[in-house]
């Protein structure tokens, strides 16, 4: 019986290494069922190839289920552009916290400035600029979190 069913699985997948499972999978299967196997309804030889197409059928559409994923995969925007939208996002926020945030937030955001430094550049108490900082953060996570939730 099997090389009649790797014959079938080869000619509707086209690959050897495929018809060979479905061959493995349709006499594990057939296997497993045999008590279902009823001689009055039918010979053994149209019983096993039910099997086998079924189990072809399973191959094709795990096939076509991988394309479907690969190409999803290949149309997500990368890394790269998906941190670009980000960066484009954050900025937009930053801008619109208003001054005197919005200058701490971008000189510690983009500048990369420490805390001491921002409040030596504007001339403000440490302390003022960690509140700027921490009421700057809370605003942008509840505007960013709001804008994820809409999306």
């Amino acid at each position: 019986m099997s090389p009649l069913v790797f014959t079938l699985a080869v000619r509707a997948l086209g690959d050897h290494a495929e018809a060979e499972e479905v061959t493995q999978q349709t006499c594990v299967a057939a296997w497993r069922s045999r008590g279902t196997f009823d001689p009055d309804r039918g010979a053994l030889r149209g019983w096993i190839v039910g099997i086998a197409r079924r189990a072809i059928a399973d191959a094709l559409e795990g096939r076509t289920r991988e394309r479907r994923r690969l190409e999803a995969i290949r149309d997500a925007p990368s890394d790269a552009e998906r941190d670009h939208v980000d960066d484009v996002l954050l900025a937009y926020e930053i801008e619109a916290l208003g001054d005197p945030r919005r200058t701490i937030m971008s000189l510690a955001s983009f500048e990369g400035h420490t805390h001491e430094h921002i409040a030596q550049s504007l001339d403000m108490p440490l302390g003022t600029v960690k509140s700027h900082i921490r009421r700057s953060l809370v605003t942008l996570r509840t505007r960013l979190e709001a804008a994820d939730v809409a999306s």
